[in-house]
């Protein structure tokens, strides 16, 4: 029989979200039923819960920051045994058999892969994502998380983590390698992490210094503000890699113009409306516009590995279920350093 689990979700685009119950699927040969413990608050959860980034089915339990606790093993499951603490992010499937997926880029599925929320599962039903109890997902997308991160500091990188480690590590971020973020948010944080840990040389750009302390802290090693016009000046041909963590529009061309020869501009963030630039701002030194979307499962599994061996986990503040509105007022506040993290033993 299916399993009843208390969530929390938002009912239609314009309603806080509430206190609920779903079904979770039978546990199958191949699934794993976890005992979610932490679920992390991201900026997308607002957007689709919100209908801002289409149509969605309601009542909507969105989440996919997950961490939690394996309660039951499907009958052929080889990966994980019951007690192992594991984490889902983005992604609860996708076709397994297309050219992206066979190279373990599940994320750029040819035939589009299933959200962990607002997708349709394998039992024909609307996915329901980590702001509940309990889960169930195919063995082969759920990841291992290793000693070394709380489980709080941990559920973040499923998502913020591996969105910025992804081109970092595709763009080839270290020793010698000169890399600015752009912004210091939830994604802009790990980012600055994920690089200095990769051995590059970090720089901040901010709207205004007053995270800067943060920044520092956090490893890098410059931070500018970039509503002063002699930052563009001071920093022109400066970086090699310059990864866009906002949502919010920039003016590309000056952006640009902080690269180096063979230099790209990786966006991650992904504001509302086009953004435009010249191609002049491209040919004088060969750079490159890209865009990057999270990292397929084995890569994602790498850069858990990663973050336990450096010690690297997301600065986050854990709330109560019931705070759950109010902490995204915050997060449209950008009145968070850097991540919530709902404890959701706090749902019922």
């Amino acid at each position: 029989m299916p399993t009843t689990v208390k969530a929390y979700a938002a009912p239609a685009a314009d309603q806080p979200l509430a206190p609920t119950t779903i079904e979770r699927r039978d546990v199958g040969p191949h699934d794993v039923l976890i005992g979610i413990t932490h679920a992390g608050i991201c900026h997308s959860d607002i957007h689709t819960a919100r209908g801002e980034w289409g149509e969605v089915p309601y009542p909507i339990v969105v989440g996919h920051e997950i961490v939690g606790v394996v309660e039951e093993v499907g009958s052929e499951v080889t990966e994980h045994a019951v007690g192992d603490r594991v984490g889902v992010g983005c992604m609860v499937d996708s076709c397994r058999e297309c050219a992206n997926c066979e190279k373990g880029l599940e994320q750029y599925c040819l035939k589009g892969n299933t959200g962990t929320y607002a997708a349709t599962g394998r039992d024909g039903q609307p996915t329901q994502g980590g702001y509940s109890q309990k889960i169930v997902v195919t063995e082969d997308f759920v990841l291992r998380v290793p000693e070394g991160i709380s489980s709080e500091q941990a559920a973040p990188l499923l998502c913020a983590g591996i969105t910025t480690y992804s081109p970092l590590r595709h763009w080839g971020a270290g020793p010698g390698t000169r890399v600015a973020v752009v912004g210091l948010g939830g994604l802009g944080h790990m980012a600055v992490k994920i690089a200095a840990a990769m051995g590059a040389e970090v720089t901040v750009l901010s709207q205004s210094l007053k995270k800067q302390e943060d920044g520092l802290r956090l490893g890098a090693s410059r931070y500018f503000a970039t509503s002063d016009p002699d930052t563009f000046e001071q920093l022109k041909g400066s970086f090699d890699l310059i990864v866009n963590t906002v949502s919010a529009k920039l003016d590309l061309d000056a952006y640009l113009s902080l690269l180096a020869v063979d230099g790209t501009m990786v966006n991650v963030g992904a504001p509302p409306e086009a953004l435009s630039l010249q191609v002049f701002s491209l040919i004088p030194a060969r750079r490159s516009v890209a865009g990057s979307n999270i990292g397929g499962i084995p890569e994602t599994q790498e850069m858990l590995d990663f973050c336990a061996e450096h010690g690297i986990g997301a600065e986050v503040e854990v709330i109560r279920a019931e705070q759950v509105n109010e902490a995204w007022e915050r997060v449209l506040a950008s009145d968070v350093r850097y991540r919530f993290v709902i404890d959701t033993a706090t749902i019922g």
